[in-house]
């Protein structure tokens, strides 16, 4: 078994912007225009109003205080789509300056390449003891190893493809499990699969990596780049 290891860019700009793929696009301002309709009709109505009957000031008052509300509402609307999209642009450098680079997911995929296999949990709380169990596609238990204690938080692992007696298994799909305890108690632990990222794509929701034969994650669910 290889050694397990604990670990915690480049200038995407350009490479998003071809991601991104459009520029901004100025909208109207739709209270302005809100605003300027309803006091040209507010000032023909003034202007051909029945002089036995004219226009009740607090009804007019009325009319006004809603108008601020919504110009409020719109300006409000306005600011936080302004908000958001500085958001979106920030998540999509991040996510486009990851590209190449390692990152850590829920998954427990272990696909072993030319020896090596990478792999990874996350404890709820601090380990006594952190036991692996590698299964080959079958289902069957094929490693299982002894990792020591382990801090709260992720980890990670390389496995170098051989079976509990020091033979060589053939590259492919393989599968994990990781159990943790601290003295009775049982841990939390969550498998994580290790994939590079070889492109970003954008969808409706967020950006997502593709992780070649381990499949495509949402950048939200990166748990860490290594």
């Amino acid at each position: 078994m290889a050694s397990v290891t604990n670990t915690t860019s480049t200038n995407a700009a350009d490479l998003f912007a071809s991601i991104n793929g459009a520029t901004k696009a100025s909208s109207a301002n739709t209270a302005a225009s809100a605003e300027n309709r309803f006091l040209t009709l507010l000032m023909t109505q003034i202007k051909n109003q029945d002089p036995l009957n004219p226009l009740d000031n607090a009804q007019v008052t009325t009319q006004l205080a809603q108008l601020n509300t919504v110009n409020g509402i719109e300006k409000l609307n306005a600011t936080l789509t302004e908000l958001l999209s500085g958001y979106n642009e920030t998540q999509g450098l991040q996510a486009a300056g990851i590209i190449g680079k390692n990152v850590m997911v829920a998954g427990n995929a272990l696909p072993l390449s030319s020896g090596k296999a990478y792999g990874g949990a996350l404890l709820d709380m601090a380990a006594d003891t952190v036991t692996l169990n590698i299964k080959d596609a079958t289902g069957k238990v094929v490693q299982t190893e002894n990792l020591g204690a382990k801090d709260a938080g992720s980890f990670y692992f390389v496995w170098d493809g051989k079976d509990s007696s020091g033979n060589t298994l053939a590259d492919g799909n393989y599968t994990f499990t990781v159990d943790a305890t601290a003295g009775s108690n049982t841990v939390t632990a969550t498998a994580m699969k290790i994939g590079t990222v070889s492109a970003v794509a954008r969808s409706n929701g967020g950006f997502v990596l593709d992780l070649g034969a381990l499949g495509d994650v949402a950048f939200k669910d990166v748990q860490q780049i290594l």
